[in-house]
This record gives C-alpha cells, sequence and structure tokens, in this order.
C-alpha cells in the first residue's frame, strides 16, 4: 500500500509539474495583469486613503519631526516556496516510513493498551472506541474521497467548457482543498478569481469561473455530502472551524487536512467516556431535544 501510494504521488506529481512550472513562471506578469484590471476598483478605496492621510495631517502637532521608517524586506516569494522543499520532502518521507510501520504493526498498540488497562469494563470500552473509530473515520475518508475527486472531475469539465487552461490542474487542486473545511473553498475561490481575471479579458467571462465553482461546491456542500454521510460524524460546524484554527496554527496546512477527522475521533471517545459526555454533546449537532429545549 506504501508503494502505491509513493507512485500515485509520483506520477500525479509528474503530470502536473508543468501546468505548475507554468503558473509559477508567470506569476509575476499574472499579479501585474490582474492588479491593472482591478485599477478601476481600487480608485475609490485610494482616494478615501488619501482624504484620511490630508485629514491626520491636517490634524498633527506643526513643527513634529517626522519619525524615521525602517523597511525590513522578507524574503521574496521563490526562496519561501524552494526554501522549503526541503523540509517538506523530509516531512513526507517521516510520514511514508510511520505509515509503513503502523500498517505492519498492526493492531499492536491495540493489544498493549487493552492490556495496560486493568478492568474488564474498561478493556471491553477501549476495543469499542477504538473500532467504532476505525469504521467511522475509515467512512468519512473513503466518502470525502469519493466526493471530492467527481467534484474535481466536474470541475476539471467545466474549466475546460469556459476556456480555462490546464483544466485538470484546477480539478486536482479542487479535490485536494476540498478535505480542507470552509478555508479550502474560500482559497479555491480567490485562486479561480486570480485566473479568470487573467485569462480572459471580459471581466463578466473571468468571473464566471469562480462563480461556476462556488455554484458546484454549494450543491456538493449542502446536498451531496448530507445525502451521503448521513448522520455519521455530525459536527457542529463552530466546533469544525474552532478545531481547524487550531491544528492549522500547530501543524499548519497539515494540520488543517487532519483537523475534522481528529476532531471526529475526540466526539467518539466522549460519546463513550460517561465523563466526557458532555464535551460528545458539545461537538455534535443540535437534537431535536436540545432545539426544543432552548426554544422553551
Amino acid at each position: 500500500m506504501v508503494l502505491a501510494l509513493v507512485g500515485l504521488l509520483a506520477l500525479g506529481t509528474y503530470a502536473l509539474i508543468g501546468p505548475v512550472q507554468t503558473w509559477i513562471a508567470r506569476a509575476p506578469q499574472t499579479l501585474a495583469a490582474t492588479e491593472h484590471r482591478l485599477q478601476r476598483f481600487r480608485k475609490p478605496v485610494e482616494q478615501v486613503t488619501r482624504t484620511a492621510e490630508q485629514v491626520e495631517s491636517a490634524t498633527s502637532v506643526s513643527g513634529s519631526r517626522a519619525a524615521r521608517e525602517v523597511v525590513l524586506r522578507g524574503p521574496s516569494l521563490a526562496q519561501r516556496v524552494f526554501g522549503t522543499t526541503e523540509s517538506f520532502f523530509v516531512g513526507l518521507l517521516e510520514v511514508l516510513v510511520l505509515l509503513y510501520f503502523l500498517l505492519a504493526g498492526g493492531d499492536l498498540f491495540l493489544q498493549k493498551l487493552v492490556q495496560v488497562i486493568p478492568q474488564l469494563r474498561d478493556k471491553k470500552t477501549a476495543v469499542r472506541i477504538a473500532r467504532e473509530t476505525e469504521a467511522s473515520i475509515s467512512m468519512y475518508l473513503s466518502t470525502i474521497a469519493l466526493v471530492n475527486v467527481v467534484e474535481g472531475i466536474v470541475i476539471a469539465g467545466v474549466m475546460a467548457l469556459l476556456g480555462m487552461p490546464n483544466a485538470v490542474l484546477w480539478g486536482v487542486l479542487t479535490a485536494l482543498l476540498e478535505f480542507i473545511p470552509y478555508l479550502g473553498a474560500t482559497a479555491m475561490v480567490a485562486i479561480l478569481t486570480l485566473a479568470g481575471l487573467t485569462t480572459f479579458s471580459s471581466t463578466g467571462h473571468a468571473l464566471l469561473v469562480p462563480a461556476s465553482y462556488l455554484a458546484i461546491n454549494l450543491i456538493q456542500a449542502n446536498l451531496v455530502t448530507p445525502l451521503l454521510l448521513g448522520r455519521r460524524l455530525t459536527l457542529n460546524p463552530v466546533a469544525i472551524f474552532v478545531g481547524l484554527m487550531f491544528w492549522f496554527f500547530i501543524w499548519g496546512i497539515p494540520g488543517a487536512f487532519v483537523a475534522v477527522p481528529f476532531l471526529a475521533t475526540l466526539k467518539i471517545v466522549c460519546d463513550h467516556v460517561e465523563a466526557l459526555a458532555p464535551i460528545g454533546a458539545l461537538l455534535g449537532r443540535r437534537t431535536d431535544g436540545a432545539r426544543a429545549a432552548a426554544e422553551g
């Protein structure tokens, strides 16, 4: 399984490296063209800014010395991208090695956990939590992966119909970013808006690109995914957002990818431990009984 995963990653990287290199090489021209296209929208904001600066200078104390301004130059975009390449591949190698040993170990850690738990009731609870977590998270990840892949194929087809270059790249980005709730869709809208404005001369045609993605994403998030998942792992949207921010702060982008599975695992544990049941209820969605109690 690890070799198959490495092969898929290598094949996908090889297939997408050409379009990605093209967009990176065109990044300066893309940003300049986008800034020129958005210039007319920036004029009112710049006028308000100049007015505020004039008011501030008029109300400032005369004769005061202007403060010396120190400008710190940060690393360029290329330095940020290529400077993290080594650490990224080292981290990826560590994850693959750890995945291999976890798959090879099987139920080793569960058996060790059962051995150290003294009471039989607690042993059964631990096994039940482990099995339910395994089944629920596997079902969730497989369902979400299938939905994301289908959505990526649909987005790639729509981008091709709209005339966007490298339609497969946008489909792959959609499938990957959809694993991150809320932030992934927001980032995709911003990326497609930027790409559309630099690809098409007509503003309406350019904005049709992110609008099409947003319409498809709303259908997926509000109809398709709830229909397939049902009430399994129904988490509170506020809890999902807070958990997403927490794990993004801890681990960055990888933390955002694993935030929902971690949160779902915590809810399953809390639902099976009596002392932690209130936390599990807090993480879940509002039930009919809770809604009636709140309205009463």
